[in-house]
């Protein structure tokens, strides 16, 4: 084995019951990492064009970091990755928690899926053997029930499972690791769905070797004892407070989308309300730190919240928080834990079920359907009891619900009737609780990413916002002078650099808000786990080439994103007449053009250019575009 990941990937047929080893070159990991690097690799040469993400020929899978499993700080994410069934794209979903280090303990750097099983089957791969075990019993059951009686069975092990939304393929359904960590966008739960895959246990025992142990603990112990010292910065914020700390703030700012994206705190959702659902008020929940595979800062918590019945649920996320609370005027916060608490058992994304409810409440509010159309409930903005009953029919696909389950793409060419402007997405992927009107560069990432319509992306206001905290995140990265200026060389080349190096930092298994922190040595900790002595401009390059492939891939399906619209809300299309965002139009395209051009794609249609390919070392690209 070599230093830092194992060189192998295990191989699934669910159709034939059947499962392969094979072996990767070294070089390989030296050209994509791991994560979703290795995933556009893999997937990209073995999935044939046009394969129905539903279908037999879809492969999809589960992909490690490349330093994780290892004590790297913050190293522990996984990556879900294969073709969206909810865009048609490049799909991928990033996952915390200790199903990306159990991988890699078991002996392997990626698991991969294809075929459909005959009837339900869970995996196990427990000290060396794998199974494919019959999952009848546990088909329908919820994700934490299936944990359970998982661990019942076959004892300490990790788990990444699919609840009911999955089974029933909600293109909006995810895969939930460790009860409370979720694989949450681009509908990977109906694509375990459609395989009969109902969960994956893994206990291993290999370890990994590192090239330098103890400069890897020397570097890693500065890292973490300086963050646990942390008693006033981001660090000490998101280890107190986790990621509600955001709810009040960004209500404040405009960040987060308020009444469907259509209204404002002051008039629709004021500080009193606001108030009612901070990150003070959901701590006095908190009975524990929960935090994923080598994190120092633990931003998640277990709570107990006697009033909803829960002995043990999850803090709801920022992202949750505002879907549930803001989007749609909801200031109850025990309906908060309540909507996560169902979300995580059904294995469906918070985000899109949020975005997808406040669709169907403008709808309603606008007579487009009726109480004959909703089973009875009155769809009006707050009414969190409402609220509750209707994420339980979309999970069940039930009534309406079974309209709903899709998200509001889907839902709106179902209703027809001029709802298609009430659905605020990207290409069927509602849009995460950040608004481009405050970081515009979101607009970009949202319309023209390989994923669109995430936050998880390379934007470069939200990069820079985590720098103006934390001015040395990585020393050696540096952006060029006059990259605020809008439509300036300094701009697109800050956006190119930002993109390498955040497709890099995905495929190493490092955490997204790792850049909010403190430096981060990530040179140093590359060389003492792998070897390999890279300066900056390579791990951006490295990055390029993994952002590269995943644009392929897109183009490859037939979605030509340069052609992509946002909806006009999201970008002030007309202009707000009044609140924060009064007068402002976001004119993202430009962007994109001169983003592209960095990037050596056409700026027209978003093609890597031959030359770009074969600098890249993508010739396998080449013949797919050209």
């Amino acid at each position: 084995m070599t230093n830092g990941f194992f060189g192998k990937i295990l191989w699934f047929d669910l159709t034939e019951e059947s499962f392969r080893e094979s072996q990767l070159p070294d070089e390989i990991f030296r050209q994509y990492w791991g994560g979703y690097g290795l995933a556009a690799k893999l997937i990209y040469e073995n999935m044939p064009k046009g394969t129905d993400p539903l279908g037999h020929e879809a492969i999809f899978g589960f992909f490690p970091g490349l330093l994780t499993g290892t004590v790297a700080p913050l190293s522990g994410r996984c990556m879900v990755a294969g073709k969206s069934p909810l865009t048609g794209t490049w799909g991928d979903a990033n996952v915390g928690g200790f199903i990306g280090s159990e991988i890699k303990k078991c002996g392997y750097d990626a698991i991969l899926f294809k075929g459909i099983a005959k009837a339900p089957k869970y995996i196990t791969i427990i000290d060396g053997e794998i199974q494919i075990l019959d999952a009848s019993d546990l088909w329908g059951l919820d994700t934490f029930e299936t944990e359970q009686k998982l661990i019942e069975k076959h004892g300490n092990v990790k788990i990444a499972s699919i609840g009911p939304a999955g089974e029933k393929l909600s293109l909006i359904s995810s895969i939930v690791c460790d009860k409370f960590r979720v694989a949450a966008r681009s509908g990977f739960g109906a694509v375990m769905g459609s395989k009969k895959l109902k969960a994956l246990a893994l206990k291993g025992n290999k370890k990994i070797s590192v090239a330098d142990k103890s400069e890897l603990l020397k570097y890693t112990k500065e890292f973490n004892t300086k963050a646990r010292n942390d008693q006033s910065g981001a660090m000490y914020t998101y280890r107190t407070l986790g990621l509600p700390f955001l709810n009040v703030s960004t209500g404040l700012s405009g960040d987060a989308p308020i009444k469907n994206w259509g209204g404002y705190y002051m008039r629709d959702f004021p500080i009193d309300k606001l108030n009612k659902i901070s990150a003070a008020e959901i701590n006095k929940y908190k009975q524990k730190d929960f935090g994923c595979f080598s994190c120092v800062v633990q931003c998640g918590a277990i709570m107990k919240v006697p009033e909803a019945n829960l002995e043990e649920t999850h803090i709801p996320e920022y992202e949750t928080c505002a879907a549930f609370g803001h989007m749609l005027l909801n200031d109850s916060l025990i309906s908060l834990f309540i909507l996560n608490d169902l979300c995580n058992r059904a294995g469906i994304d918070t985000i899109s079920v949020g975005g997808t409810i406040a669709f169907a409440i403008e709808c309603y509010e606008n007579g487009l359907i009726s109480n004959n159309d909703t089973d009875g409930l009155e769809l009006t903005w707050g009414n969190s009891e409402t609220i509750i009953e209707l994420v339980k029919k979309i999970i069940k696909r039930e009534g309406i619900g079974d309209i709903l389950a899709d998200g509001p793409k889907k839902a709106s060419e179902k209703i027809g009737r001029g709802s298609e402007k009430y659905a605020i997405h990207s290409l069927g992927q509602p849009l995460p609780m950040h608004d481009p009107k405050v970081y515009k560069s979101f607009g970009r990432t949202y319309a023209f990413e390989p994923t669109p319509g995430r936050h998880t992306a390379s934007s470069l206001d939200h990069f820079v916002t985590g720098l103006m905290r934390n001015n040395k995140f990585i020393k050696e990265f540096i952006l060029p002078k006059g990259y605020r200026k809008s439509q300036s060389d300094a701009r697109y080349e800050a956006m190119k650099m930002c993109a390498g190096l955040h497709q890099s930092l995905s495929s190493l298994g490092i955490c997204f808000f790792t850049y909010w922190f403190q430096t981060y040595p990530l040179i140093e900790l590359i060389k003492t786990i792998v070897g390999w002595d890279l300066s900056i401009e390579e791990i951006i390059k490295i990055g390029l080439r993994i952002q590269t492939v995943r644009q392929a891939f897109t183009i490859r399906e037939g979605v030509i994103l340069a052609k992509n619209e946002l909806p006009g809300r999201a970008i002030g299309n007309p202009p707000f007449e009044d609140g924060p965002h009064k007068g402002r139009t976001i004119d993202y395209k430009p962007d994109y053009k001169g983003y592209c051009e960095k990037m050596g794609w056409n700026p027209e249609n978003g093609y890597p250019l031959k030359e770009t390919l074969n600098d890249l070392n993508l010739d396998f690209v080449i013949k797919d575009l050209y």
